[in-house]
């Protein structure tokens, strides 16, 4: 199959929020933010906003009548700042007009006094400052502080991870349209719609029954529109229930890039133990992560990297201890990786400091120390398979490691200004949501009189290909062609309470979820067909390519045809089901369990040319062995990997995200903005 989207896509005719037929007279959004990173705010002043042409309100904290603090883990951040502003950018009124061009403008006309406070944007300032979000945590595995004495070497450094924009293609946007009743729909870019109706039920004070969230696709996600969506859904469904007009706002990159949230940031020290051999015997890090000014999904974040904080590595005695750092910059969010990359990149600068201190390629310890079956994580999961040690080994072999290493040697011996290098980097990723209640999905299916059928998930297509995977396994687990297959928008009133589109498990739950529906409807069919024909094993019954079988033997009924009887009969063709992945759970109080339903494992393989007088490189190739196991789409799924080197590529050798400096320029920007 090739992408459901994909002449769509590529003719630009795919519908975002923004393509959506507008109801009439439609009303646009705007946000204030705040032009300082912390202070007291004093006054709001709208008049001068109010005088323009077009302008038909401006809200703020005191319009709100239901609850002003939301957040999925810990309810700590306002929709709009009415005392404090806890960073730059936060927003703290929202202007309405009749177009977005008057809304910015006179967004910007909006006169804030603010009180300056003084700004932290270290995470280690505020751990001193005891300004922490949830509690610290310890993984503790063995007992490091009595290892130390019996390492031929210890070794010890800090690591400065810098954060990364999601720069999604689509900028945050939604739009709320009021109904009969106190009932109100969204159309949202969302990648967790329940979690948007359920913050939107927060500020206006609704039941959820009152709110319908509506997402047909994303312009992309990574992780930004996981929690971050729901805050601008919620101020726009407060501006359309405040004037009772559908109203859309569409943040502008300047303000999505300003007042979202990025991968945290982390500084972390590490300590590590070895042998003379490159056996790695003890472990201990320090991860304190930049949270941003409130919780969002820091806490969850932070959980992911001690999972990962040894990667694919066993070492027997280890202690890690991680905590969420508040600080005066945007609340920082999921991110491709959720936290897990951040961790990989210290093991491996451990690792590299190994290599250094024995003056041995780095793949040597690397190779000695990768996980085997049967060997526990820190978290007291077992590593349960061998793909960590096939990967290792279809990379050396398929991409003759050994010569290239030779062959970089002799040309850094025969070049002085230029020079090559080469890396492999291993991965083991956890698959599942480490928050256990998390892993749960549901499905509808209904078959129509005509044969065609409508499917329904809580899952969320935004480019990583998920309604072309879940036709095709709703086509093969039905036995009929995919033409006849439908994938609905996500929608809070067919499926409740969905999980996010998150942690690299959209597709197992959700396509799980549908099997069991389809196969609810498959076992009305079989007993139909069974009564029909006087057969006495319904269970025997199979539908190959649209012809129903015995044994594999044609019965003579056909998928229209047997529907069409279903249909006569009152057999129902319509089916719900829900499903939990099997076999997860962690203890937080003990900090162990068994969180993930399996393990991913890959190893790349990079190599990169250094002009070192110019300080000028290049990436000269990147091969790349994943394991799969049974691929839906290899296209997607390649799509899928690319993708992510190039992000990573991205975040490692470009992206540096500046705080202190960048904010003396943001007023002069954002007027420029305007002026355009």
């Amino acid at each position: 199959m090739k992408r459901l989207d994909a002449k769509t896509q590529v003719r630009g005719e795919a519908a975002f929020v923004d393509d959506m037929p507008r109801s009439e007279p439609m009303l646009y959004a705007a946000i204030t933010g705040s032009t300082v990173a912390h202070g007291k705010l004093l006054s709001i002043d709208p008049k001068q906003a109010l005088a323009m042409a077009g302008v038909k309100a401006v809200l703020t904290a005191a319009d709100i009548p239901g609850k002003n603090c939301w957040g999925t883990i810990l309810a700590d951040q306002p929709f709009l700042a009415d005392d404090l502003v806890e960073y730059w950018g936060q927003p703290v009124a929202v202007v309405v007009a009749t177009s977005t061009a008057i809304a910015r403008r006179a967004a910007q006309h909006i006169h804030l006094q603010i009180e300056a406070l003084p700004a932290m944007i270290d995470p280690r300032e505020a751990f001193l400052r005891g300004q922490i979000i949830g509690t610290p945590h310890t993984f503790v595995m063995g007992d490091v502080d009595r290892v130390w004495q019996d390492c031929d070497y210890v070794v010890e450094a800090t690591c400065n991870i810098g954060g990364q924009e999601h720069l999604y293609l689509e900028t945050q946007r939604s739009r709320a349209t009021p109904l009969e009743g106190n009932t109100m729909r969204l159309d949202s870019a969302t990648q967790n719609p329940f979690g948007t109706q359920r913050t939107v039920a927060q500020i206006l004070g609704w039941p959820c029954h009152g709110i319908e969230v509506d997402v047909k696709r994303l312009g992309g996600g990574f992780g930004g529109k996981e929690e971050q969506a729901s805050l601008w859904a919620g101020l726009v469904a407060l501006a359309a229930w405040k004037l009772q007009q559908p109203v859309e706002l569409v943040l502008s990159r300047l303000d999505d890039m300003l007042m979202t949230g990025k991968r945290h940031p982390y500084s972390s020290d590490f300590k590590i133990g070895f042998t003379r051999g490159g056996e790695i015997l003890a472990y201990a890090v320090q991860h304190y992560q930049n949270a941003g000014a409130y919780a969002d999904l820091s806490t969850a974040v932070l959980e992911r990297t001690l999972f990962h904080s040894t990667n694919a590595y066993f070492i027997p005695h280890v202690r890690i201890f991680g905590v969420c750092c508040r600080t005066n910059i945007p609340p920082n969010t999921a991110l491709r990786g959720f936290g897990g990359p951040q961790a990989m990149f210290v093991i491996e600068s451990a690792i590299a400091k190994v290599a250094e201190t024995l003056n041995v390629p780095r793949e040597e310890i690397q190779a000695k120390n990768l996980l085997r079956r049967g060997q526990h994580f820190p978290y007291g999961q077992a590593f349960a398979n061998d793909e960590l040690q096939e990967s290792w080994h279809d990379l050396e072999q398929t991409y003759h490691v050994a010569q290239l290493r030779d062959r970089i040697h002799r040309f850094n011996h025969k070049n002085f200004a230029k020079k090559k290098g080469y890396a492999i980097m291993p991965i083991c990723f956890g698959i599942s949501f480490t928050t256990t209640f998390l892993n749960q999905a549901s499905a509808l299916v209904h078959v129509y009189g005509d044969g065609s059928v409508s499917v329904s998930t809580g899952g969320v297509e935004m480019g990583q290909g998920l309604n072309t995977k879940l036709a095709a396994i709703a086509a093969k687990t039905f036995g009929i062609q995919p033409h006849r297959i439908k994938l609905e928008t996500t929608n809070t009133t067919r499926i409740a309470n969905m999980s996010p589109s998150a942690a690299s498990v959209t597709t197992d739950l959700n396509g799980n979820a549908m099997i069991l529906a389809i196969q609810h409807i498959l076992d009305r069919l079989k007993r139909l067909v069974a009564q029909t024909l006087k057969i006495g094993q319904p269970d025997q019954i199979t539908l190959v390519n649209e012809d129903f079988c015995l044994n594999g033997q044609p019965l003579g009924l056909s998928w229209d045809e047997v529907i069409h009887q279903a249909c006569l009969t009152r057999t129902d063709l319509s089916a719900h089901a829900f499903y939990t992945t099997p076999d997860v759970d962690f203890d937080r109080g003990q900090e162990q369990g068994h969180p993930f339903a399996y393990h991913v494992c890959g190893a790349a393989l990079l190599e990169v040319t250094l002009d070192c007088l110019r300080g000028v490189y290049s990436i000269d190739a990147v091969q790349i062995i994943h394991q799969l196991g049974r691929s839906l789409n290899p296209d997607v799924d390649l799509g899928q990997v690319e993708g992510g080197l190039a992000q990573g590529l991205g975040w490692m050798t470009l992206e540096d995200l500046q705080f202190r400096h960048w904010f003396r320029y943001v007023g002069m920007l954002k007027a420029l903005c305007v002026l355009g």
